[in-house]
């Protein structure tokens, strides 16, 4: 008869054995080392066993890797936030400012109509409801629906042609 710790040993030894190697793939791919990925899982099941513990999960592998990617990231997040200022080089005298004319481009391929309606929120910072009554919108909802459509329509030109930030900077 086996006792309940070597089940649980036998549980945890599974779960290692079919969850690190996806920790690890994505450790690797979002730039971290094996070592980090050996702390991320191990971390991981110490909060996978405080939840299981609550709750037994459907799919404990998934739920694993779920929680091991979510502090990896909120890891990496947390470390990319700390940089030391003396590691970064500021330019005070060249201030980059957006490309006026290439941003009046992309605007204006949304449409005049899309052109005035982003111009009353973004520039004249007039209330939706205001715009919803100026356009002929049936109310603030339908007026906040077309601003997203002409915000998206900007988009897709931009991803059309595989534009990046600092094609708009000057």
């Amino acid at each position: 008869m086996t006792s309940l710790s070597e089940t649980r040993e036998e549980f945890f030894i599974s779960l290692y054995k079919k969850a690190f190697p996806a920790v690890a793939k994505y450790v690797s791919r979002m730039g971290g080392s094996f070592d980090e990925a050996k702390d991320v899982f191990q971390d991981a099941l110490v909060v996978y066993y405080e939840k299981a513990v609550a709750a037994k999960p459907a799919n404990d592998i998934a739920w694993l890797v779920g929680i091991a990617k979510h502090l990896w990231l909120r890891r990496h997040r947390g470390e990319s936030q700390n940089i030391p200022l003396d590691n970064i080089e500021l330019s005070i005298d060249e201030e980059e400012t957006p490309s006026e004319n290439r941003l009046m481009h992309f605007l204006e391929t949304a449409g005049k109509k899309c052109m005035e309606l982003l111009r009353g929120f973004y520039y004249d910072q007039l209330p939706l409801t205001e715009i919803a009554e100026q356009f002929g919108y049936s109310g603030v909802r339908s007026a906040t629906v077309q601003k997203y459509k002409c915000l998206e329509k900007v988009r897709e030109t931009i991803k059309e042609k595989a534009l990046t930030y600092d094609d708009f900077m000057e």
